[in-house]
């Protein structure tokens, strides 16, 4: 009797239930490629025909960890994913993701950040002024979008070779 009832009334309830979860799934999916349309943040699960151009807000240090020598500087990405990936074949990932390079001053070496935590830390950085770079780059290192931020490290910081050291007078 009671398997009787779990087939036979309960069964359409369930199955009327599966409807109308399958409708609104595709109700969503359709209105995640509709809000890339028009103009809307898309998902990250919904490829982006015609995607706008990537861009790159850099912000000033900020003043509490300058003090102390150490430079964050807060970044933000629009039309643009900070992830771990390389290469020719990421490049068609959409929506659009890479990584950030990021250059201190006239130095001639970058390095690469694919973390997205949205900030830049530089520690120890010597007193004076200084330039953080930071470039928005595809997969294939191909950049599309740069920012830089110019900011003086105070006198008062401390050294970034630590405090001197004592000398051995035994």
């Amino acid at each position: 009797m009671f398997r009787q009832s779990l087939h036979g009334h309960e069964r359409r309830p369930i199955a009327r239930a599966w409807r109308l979860v399958t409708a609104a799934a595709l109700g969503l999916a359709a209105m995640g490629s509709a809000s890339a349309q028009d103009g809307r943040e898309a998902s990250q699960f919904v490829p982006i025909a015609n995607e706008p151009p990537a861009e790159l807000s850099v912000e000033p240090p900020l003043p509490g960890p300058l003090a102390r020598g150490a430079a964050v500087v807060p970044y933000r990405t629009r039309h643009f994913r900070i992830l771990p990936i390389f290469g020719a074949g990421a490049r068609e990932v959409s929506p659009r993701a890479g990584h950030l390079h990021v250059g201190v001053d006239d130095l001639p070496w970058r390095w690469a950040d694919a973390g997205g935590n949205g900030s830049v830390v530089v520690n120890g950085l010597p007193a004076g002024p200084h330039t953080i770079h930071i470039e928005l780059a595809l997969p294939d290192h191909t950049v599309i979008a740069a920012g830089a931020v110019h900011f003086t490290v105070p006198a008062s910081a401390p050294s970034p070779h630590g405090p001197p050291h004592a000398s051995n007078t035994h």
